[in-house]
């Protein structure tokens, strides 16, 4: 088996096909009488989002036996649960830009982001009722549910520089890793896949949503704006205590974790060029890297237990694509 970083990045017409197909079931469900409601959500459905987890749950599903109608319905619904819970985030976090665009909350307001949020979540729920299937729901409410308490887990951690490694993963578990892992789960259905086949498809999705976000953590204090499409510094002016800034403070001196902390605790930007020498001087980076590396391992061990197809190829360079992405 070829490992993932040797594969070529590629999207061909029969991929292309498969997204146009989902793209049609979330323009169809987002439709709505009211106007603002089309315009937020083609604000933030067009607004240059590789779309993620419906590529991870199409690539899954092939993997899984096959990409059948009811898979297109359901990377929408993951679709919609991911939009709800960015328009939410960015109240939440005052973000002022996504994806080099302003944000939904900065272009028509909190009130309207957190309302069309709930429009959006809500639909995707009438979305799991039209396709009749409890082992759906089950899937479904489950993950929601982990996402609402990560999402007040890291809220309870904000401007926490206490925070432990341990916490630090439970949040990007619950915030991201989860509807990744829903994604290997929902690949399953309408697939007459094994016990162990749901296993690794699930732990696929869930180490690969952690391994995305821990990339995204890096790449605050050490990427290309122009490429990642937000400002460098935004997890600190959150006061989001992320694992570069948790292993800088284990290996700083006195000053520099002094530093960190006031940073932290009042979400101080104007401290970001130090801080980034910081972390530099401590390999922080170097240290996440490692532990990238060691789950990258992990997650080519449960692709290995597939037989190479298409679809296994198409997910290899989907992960490739996606550790790639300026780092």
């Amino acid at each position: 088996m070829k490992t993932i970083s040797q594969k070529n990045i590629t999207l061909n017409s029969d991929q292309h096909d498969h997204l146009q197909k989902v793209n049609d079931v979330i323009r169809s469900s987002l439709d709505s009488e009211v106007p603002l409601i089309n315009q937020v959500g083609k604000h933030i459905i067009d607004g240059g989002g590789k779309k993620m987890r419906p590529q991870c749950l199409i690539n899954l599903a092939g993997l899984a036996g096959g990409v059948k109608d009811i898979h297109y319905q359901l990377a929408a619904i993951v679709e919609f649960i991911h939009t709800a819970t960015l328009l939410h985030d960015d109240v939440v976090d005052d973000s002022d830009t996504r994806r080099s665009s302003p944000t939904a909350n900065i272009q028509f307001g909190n009130s309207a982001s957190i309302l069309v949020g709930d429009f959006i979540y809500s639909r995707s729920f009438q979305m799991m009722v039209e396709l009749d299937n409890i082992e759906i729901m089950d899937i479904l409410a489950y993950t929601t549910n982990k996402i609402a308490e990560g999402e007040v887990l890291q809220l309870i951690n904000k401007n926490n520089f206490d925070i432990s490694q341990d916490n630090y993963f439970k949040v990007i578990k619950a915030k991201t890793g989860v509807l990744f892992e829903a994604c290997g789960k929902l690949a399953c259905i309408a697939n007459k896949c094994t016990l162990n086949q749901k296993t690794s498809l699930s732990l696929i999705g869930k180490i690969f949503g952690e391994i995305y976000q821990l990339i995204d953590d890096v790449l605050d204090y050490s990427g290309d704006v122009a490429k990642i499409g937000k400002n460098l510094g935004d997890d600190l002016k959150d006061g989001k205590m992320t694992l570069p800034l948790i292993f800088a403070a284990e290996k700083a001196n006195i000053n520099d974790r002094e530093i960190i902390k006031n940073a932290i605790n009042h979400g101080d930007l104007s401290q970001l060029t130090r801080i980034i020498s910081i972390i530099d001087k401590t390999n922080s980076i170097d240290s996440v890297k490692k532990i990238i590396k060691a789950k990258l391992a992990d997650l080519e061990l449960e692709m290995s237990y597939f037989k190479d197809n298409i679809y296994k190829d198409r997910m290899m360079t989907f992960i490739s694509s996606s550790i790639k992405r300026d780092f």
